[in-house]
């Protein structure tokens, strides 16, 4: 088994919860017609050959907006804090002291000051839905932008159309669009088990079903041989297996992401693969102590893999088509809290860094107020970055409507557009 893990395995935060934030990939699912269910969806979403992709990074517990990317150097120093803004290769764009090397990146990414829409507990739901948990919740809730890719494009190259958290957040849709993740072995066949086993186990089972077959009178036994055979062809390929195997890149492109950046390379590689959306946990913020020695550790390698994967996605042609968004559950509080050096939980602004996607980055949207309270200029939705995401999957927010249980049409950001800075 695969898996991508970030921060430290059974990392607690302030409500008690376990964060595992990892990723894992295997072979088959329930039953061992998982990935033969996303060829089905494939098929049903009648797909196109473009491969448009999302890698949305979440920084689990809270990412610290006024010392990341809105540092306040002119408030007073228990809202300021102890980082220094320094000058990026954008002018007028400055950033965190301990990000040096995005610093002289910033035209290839635009940076929103002013996000809001949060919601008040730890989860990565806000940033895979844009929604509350409230909305449609007697439906099962919102899908995530995964799932919704997965429902509307489908797969493309033979690989699952959405890899991701641990949370599944497919709301409303079919089970067949839960980010893909099985539930054991691995994609590629081990030593006891070969290609031809393999076929010869296949040939066995739709012999098996013929009885049932020939009583079918809708064609679903028919169909289901056809995309449990394309399940068996990916997994004799191994193409998702290789694209997780970081060992088979180029140990200086390898080096290039650090230590800490195992996820950011292989969410290229997955994508390359032929994935349209690649999501993953990273790091640990929820910093109500010790925020800035603990950000001293962090944010270092943070801009070491988030460059790495910019400068990769650059070099590859990949700028264009990949959209990269990096954000947390919510901001942190403006004063420094008394005795612990932390900041704590804070709804009401926050940030979100886009890069990629073909949009017109190297700016800055919004503003927020001197001690970073509250966003006062071009305040930004949640759902108007997911409006922006979807509209760089080459999916129009605006006409594009999914039926819920109840036979309604839901659009998929609530009548919120794209930004139109970037677009």
């Amino acid at each position: 088994m695969f898996s991508i893990r970030s921060g430290k395995q059974g990392q607690r935060f302030c409500d008690g919860m376990t964060r595992r934030d990892a990723l894992q990939v295997g072979a088959m699912g329930v039953g061992g017609l998982s990935l033969a269910e996303l060829l089905r969806a494939e098929a049903q979403a009648d797909s196109g050959s473009s491969h448009k992709a999302l890698i949305n990074i979440h920084l689990a517990g809270g990412p610290s907006h006024q010392d990341m990317f809105d540092l306040k150097p002119e408030a007073p120093r228990e809202f300021r804090g102890e980082f220094e803004p320094i000058a990026t290769n954008v002018p007028g764009i400055d950033i965190c002291e301990h990000m040096p090397m995005l610093a002289q990146a910033a035209d290839k990414y635009s940076i929103i000051r002013s996000l809001t829409g949060s919601i008040a507990d730890h989860s990565d739901y806000p940033t895979q839905t844009g929604f509350a948990r409230g909305s449609l919740q007697s439906m099962g809730g919102r899908p995530s932008i995964g799932s919704m890719t997965s429902r509307l494009h489908g797969s493309t190259g033979g690989a699952p159309p959405f890899v991701g958290y641990n949370g599944s957040y497919t709301g409303y849709l079919s089970s067949v669009h839960k980010p893909y993740k099985p539930q054991g072995g691995e994609l590629k066949l081990n030593s006891t088990l070969t290609a031809d086993r393999l076929q010869s186990r296949t040939d066995l089972l739709v012999g098996l079903d013929r009885l049932r077959r020939d009583v079918d009178h809708t064609g679903h036994m028919l169909a289901l041989d056809s995309y449990t055979r394309q399940a068996v062809e990916i997994v004799t390929s191994g193409r998702v297996a290789d694209a997780l195997d970081v060992n088979t890149e180029d140990p200086r492109v390898r080096d290039r992401y650090g230590s800490s950046g195992s996820m950011f390379l292989q969410a290229r590689r997955l994508i390359e693969a032929g994935v349209r959306v690649v999501g993953f946990n990273w790091g640990s913020w929820d910093t109500h102590s010790n925020n800035f020695n603990h950000l001293r550790g962090q944010l270092p390698n943070l801009d070491r893999s988030l460059h790495a994967l910019l400068d990769d996605l650059s070099a590859r042609g990949m700028d264009k088509d990949v959209t990269v968004v990096v954000w947390g559950e919510f901001g942190r509080t403006p004063r420094v809290n008394k005795n612990k050096g932390g900041r704590d939980h804070w709804y009401e602004v926050a940030m979100c860094f886009l890069a990629g996607g073909g949009m017109k980055n190297g700016q800055v949207i919004g503003k927020s107020s001197r001690n970073a309270e509250r966003a006062v200029q071009r305040p930004v939705h949640l759902l108007e970055v997911f409006a922006t995401m979807y509209h760089n999957l080459g999916i129009d927010v605006r006409t594009t409507t999914i039926d819920d249980p109840a036979g309604r049409p839901q659009y998929l950001t609530d009548g919120r557009l794209p930004i139109h800075e970037l677009i």
